[in-house]
């Protein structure tokens, strides 16, 4: 891709306006809600001094407040559609000369369930992997786009030519090259952004396989580890064992000692007597 091509980068003042939409679509069913329920309560303590001026007050605050609640919920579904179109044209902005990896964020939604996860397990195992999954995937989200729309502009061209077909002039052999041309580069790009779609998902498949050999490799490493320890430590408890097993045996033939000892002299005890 050429250098020179200028990225786009999102404004302050873009962000600020979808912010601003969303907040808009959040609060609008609270905001048109809470206003004439507060300004009808405010009236009804201020001037319901009779029971039929009271009641009548409250009549109207739920009547105002439930078409607030309803204005609020129909505002929120424009905000919301608005919102959604800021999205789509500023997605489309960005991804017209190439999707980054820190626009990643921006496309989501496009994003298989098996690449987010495998995004967050390889981040969380290696951050230089991670960031090299990034890349993958934002690689591969602009190849997907540009594979799509290069096939429906093959689609297009075909169409266009159909109709040329149609047409009986001068000039009709000169735009049925012309629109040749056109088909057989779209062609081309569309091949090449297969190829480039092919080796993205081959990368991304490598670099899922380069995590799991390495937490792998690290347990392994952990587990020799901790069977060298052991190993280490397996004498020392043999030869306390053993030195345990002695002291029994020596204590066990001192009292038979004792009790031998002490048994003589009854002996002679009684054949003296």
């Amino acid at each position: 891709m050429n250098e020179s091509i200028s990225k786009y980068d999102v404004t302050d003042r873009e962000l600020a306006r979808g912010r601003n939409l969303k907040v808009a679509a959040w609060l609008a069913p609270f905001a048109l809600t809470a206003i004439p329920a507060v300004l009808f309560t405010v009236l009804a303590m201020l001037f319901g001094t009779t029971p039929p001026v009271a009641f009548t007050l409250f009549v109207f605050g739920i009547i105002f407040t439930t078409v607030g609640f309803v204005l609020g919920l129909a505002l929120t579904g424009v905000f919301a559609f608005r919102y959604s179109r800021w999205s789509h044209e500023m997605r489309e902005k960005i991804a017209a000369d190439g999707i980054r990896a820190e626009e990643l964020d921006w496309f989501r939604h496009e994003l298989k369930s098996a690449e987010k996860k495998a995004l967050k397990d390889v981040t969380r195992s290696d951050l230089l992997l991670g960031d090299a999954y990034r890349e993958t995937l934002a690689s591969r989200l602009t190849a997907t786009r540009i594979v799509r729309s290069s096939k429906k502009e093959l689609l297009l061209t075909q169409r266009r030519k159909a109709k040329i077909k149609q047409f009986k002039n001068e000039r009709q052999k000169e735009f049925a090259e012309q629109i040749a041309k056109d088909a057989e580069k779209i062609g081309s790009i569309h091949d090449e952004a297969k190829q480039m779609l092919a080796e993205a998902e081959a990368r991304l498949h490598m670099i899922e396989a380069a995590a799991v050999r390495g937490r792998s490799i690290a347990d392994s490493e952990l587990a020799l580890k901790k069977l060298s320890s052991r190993s280490r430590n397996l004498p020392l408890a043999l030869e306390e064992a053993r030195m345990t097993e002695d002291i029994v045996r020596e204590l066990e033939t001192e009292l038979s000692v004792e009790d031998d000892d002490q048994a003589e002299p009854n002996e002679s005890n009684e054949i003296t007597a």
